[in-house]
């Protein structure tokens, strides 16, 4: 797949309410500091260790911060996306705010369980620094 549709915060919130899954690909200290209610994480460094679609998946929309990441990486997200259609955020979680859409500080559901540490040690690392 060479082309992958971008699309709005609106259209995404929409597909969201339809049963589509929002991916954050952002790396853990990121997406602890910020993220989108309910987004599940899986980081871009792991996006090839372990697919990011789970069964029962059928849409999955990838964001970053900007969007910059996710229109670089998008031959590479939707080929790990199996079967399941890929849009990306167009804007990332920045146009996401901008829309007046929500954020939130309290980690979303990780990609596996063992990120679940990885996000913590992240966390406390810059809270130390």
């Amino acid at each position: 797949m060479n082309h992958v549709e971008t699309i709005s915060p609106a259209r995404a919130a929409e597909l969201v309410r339809q049963g589509a899954v929002l991916i954050d690909i952002r790396e853990s200290g990121e997406h602890v500091k910020e993220n989108i209610p309910g987004a599940r994480h899986h980081a871009l460094s792991q996006i090839d260790a372990r697919h990011p679609a789970r069964a029962g998946d059928t849409v999955l929309i990838f964001h970053c911060k900007s969007g910059a990441r996710t229109k670089m990486s998008a031959p590479r997200l939707a080929a790990a996306s199996g079967k399941c259609q890929v849009y990306l955020l167009g804007g990332g979680i920045e146009a996401w705010k901008r829309a007046g859409l929500p954020t939130s500080a309290e980690p979303g559901p990780a990609a596996t369980d063992a990120a679940a540490p990885r996000a913590l040690l992240d966390r406390l690392v810059s809270l130390l620094r």
